[in-house]
């Protein structure tokens, strides 16, 4: 169990929590065997774990003496609006929750997903050293493998699979690649700039998934979800633009903001019985043709 596993381990339990002893924490755990080996957490461990949380997470782990000495989180704010540190703990808890339930493997059913996670410590160490990487890649479109130098600039998850972004020197563009599809990924000697105008985050805001179209420009969409369906929505946005504007006992209204690529009308379409694009009119036009196609190949 490495350090980051541990830190990971101790958020988790006392978000979990929301206050809790040192005593408390202790049993926990040591209950936790396959992390803990048995052995109790002693308190100038777990100062030390704190203070390393503090400089690896910024997460502010308090002692309140009022009350029994109860550890809380002083900051809970900075896991719920940070992706990634939310998405960590998160899978952390998942992978230890059903690592201590492998006696119900035939009881826990997953789905696999090509998700390459094996290049991820290659691309995330050559991300450290603004080095580039030696690349082969084989497309679904070309099926032919080609090798070529990628200055890596980020990498995203989308629907399961890994992807990275980066620079392809070969034809100068910003391409982002499936880390499924890599043959062989290893650095090189040439080193690279990031630039110091390139945000991850702003990349991709006004796009629905790894689907970048400089023709399509971002607009304002709105779509009507039949009742059952809205409660879905709600639970799990299409987009971070979007916006409840109007809701009926029938249907739920809602607005977005972003660029109507090929994946987000994928998204649409998988729903499509259940939904329906208000506006803008090009992207109706695009549903009905979509939904014309189909009709066609069951007439």
């Amino acid at each position: 169990m490495n350090q980051i596993e541990k830190y990971t381990w101790l958020i988790d339990t006392i978000r979990s929590a929301g206050k809790i002893t040192h005593r408390e924490l202790s049993e926990k755990w040591e209950n936790n065997v396959k992390l803990s080996k048995g052995e109790p957490l002693h308190r100038n461990t777990l100062k030390r774990w704190i203070d390393g949380i503090l400089t690896q997470f910024g997460i502010i782990i308090s002692c309140k003496r009022a009350g029994g000495y109860n550890y809380f989180i002083e900051n809970p704010e900075d896991i719920d609006e940070d992706e990634l540190k939310k998405w960590m703990i998160d899978s952390f808890t998942v992978g230890n929750v059903l690592s201590d339930n492998l006696a119900l493997k035939d009881r826990i059913l997953v789905d696999h997903y090509p998700s390459g996670c094996q290049w991820l410590t290659i691309i995330m160490k050559a991300m450290k050293e603004n080095r580039m990487l030696s690349i082969s890649y084989k497309s679904f479109e070309k099926g032919k493998i080609h090798t070529f130098l990628l200055a890596p600039y980020c990498v995203k998850t989308f629907q399961n699979r890994w992807y990275v972004l980066g620079q392809n020197t070969e034809c100068n563009q910003l391409r982002i690649y499936e880390l499924d599809r890599i043959q062989m990924a290893e650095p090189s000697d040439r080193k690279f700039k990031l630039p110091k105008d390139f945000s991850a985050s702003d990349y991709f805001y006004n796009y629905y998934g790894i689907v970048r179209n400089e023709d399509v420009k971002p607009c304002r969409i709105v779509i009507r979800a039949e009742k059952p369906h809205a409660l879905y929505i709600n639970s799990l946005p299409l987009h971070h633009s979007q916006n409840l504007i109007d809701e009926t006992e029938e249907y739920a209204d809602y607005e977005l903001f972003l660029s109507p690529t090929y994946d987000f009308v994928m998204c649409l379409f998988q729903s499509a019985h259940m939904l329906e694009v208000l506006s803008p009119e090009s992207l109706r036009e695009t549903m009905r043709h979509w939904c014309t196609s189909l009709y066609n190949k069951y007439i």
